[in-house]
């Protein structure tokens, strides 16, 4: 794996982190020339490295099954914005360590209420956390790839799912998890269900909160390519190599139309077909790809 820098919530740390590959993903190793560093370090909750173009996001809290808190999601959606803005940014991996990739939200780890809860704070607190998390990968200009090694169990299953392209450890297990706990999914999870899978699966995964095997998950569309845990880093990192080799601005653009192509009618999808053309054919890589295909030769693409 890239060297990492860590953060959780805050600026990433400077070299003094570096990381090891391990089972399942990266693990912090902190490193100091003090002769005596006092007390150790608490490992950082998320790491993130930008490696050959590509921004390597991973959650990092083992000991939890990476459920996710409200620093983590405030990292997470800063650094894909972030991703959209960087041209040296050209694809996205969103990974976790440990046998799990992400098991929902860290209720336990939410900050006690000042006051007694009134009507419409459920609703804000869903807008602006859980919903917040999945528009940001939705709408990262970059190709977002999810490498889930572990249990993703709801929020985390709907991370996963918002993804542009997912892949899955054979060992891995995708949980709508709400039911058993009498809640309603969030997160998106009725928006994306029902487009990758039809309603009648969304319902069935929805209602049963049924643990679904990674080859389950490929079956059904979920997942793009389910592979034995050892091999799990490796592909990630093919996938993302390529698509960082890519044109990224034409792959932002069909990225857009594919969202949006279930929300509106023929019309308005044609009418976006035709502005993301225009508007793709202005950037040098569309040229590029034009003049190596006239000139029969390797198209080097460059981002932009």
């Amino acid at each position: 794996m890239p060297e990492e820098r860590a953060g959780s919530g805050t600026a990433d740390a400077g070299p003094q982190e570096r990381a090891s590959t391990g089972t399942g993903g990266t693990r912090p190793q902190a490193t100091s020339g003090a002769a005596d560093p006092g007390p150790q370090a608490q490992p950082a909750t998320l790491l993130h490295a930008l490696d050959g173009g590509v921004s390597w996001i991973t959650l990092n809290r083992p000991e939890a099954m990476n459920a996710v808190t409200r620093d983590q999601r405030e990292r997470i959606i800063a650094l894909l914005a972030e991703a959209s803005a960087d041209p040296a940014v050209r694809a996205v991996v969103l990974t976790a360590t440990g046998r799990g990739f992400c098991a929902g939200a860290d209720l336990r780890g939410a900050p006690a209420p000042t006051r007694e809860r009134v009507p419409g704070d459920v609703a804000r607190t869903i807008r602006l956390g859980a919903q917040r998390l999945i528009a940001a990968v939705l709408d990262c200009e970059k190709p977002v790839i999810a490498a889930v090694n572990g249990t993703a169990a709801g929020i985390g299953a709907h991370l996963a799912f918002a993804c542009d392209l997912v892949l899955a450890a054979d060992t891995a297990k995708f949980i709508e998890v709400f039911v058993r706990r009498g809640l309603v999914p969030d997160g998106g999870g009725a928006y994306l269900l029902p487009r990758l899978v039809g309603p009648q699966r969304a319902k069935e995964l929805m209602f049963f909160g049924d643990a679904l095997t990674a080859a389950d998950a490929e079956r059904l569309g979920l997942v793009n390519r389910t592979v034995p845990a050892g091999e799990l880093e490796g592909l990630a990192k093919e996938w993302a190599g390529r698509l960082a080799e890519g044109p990224t601005r034409a792959l932002a653009l069909a990225k857009q139309l594919v969202n949006a192509s279930l929300d509106g009618d023929r019309a308005t999808a044609f009418a976006a077909e035709a502005a993301a053309q225009e508007i793709n054919m202005t950037t040098r890589d569309a040229n590029e790809g034009v003049a190596s295909f006239v000139e029969r030769r390797t198209a080097e693409y460059r981002g932009h």
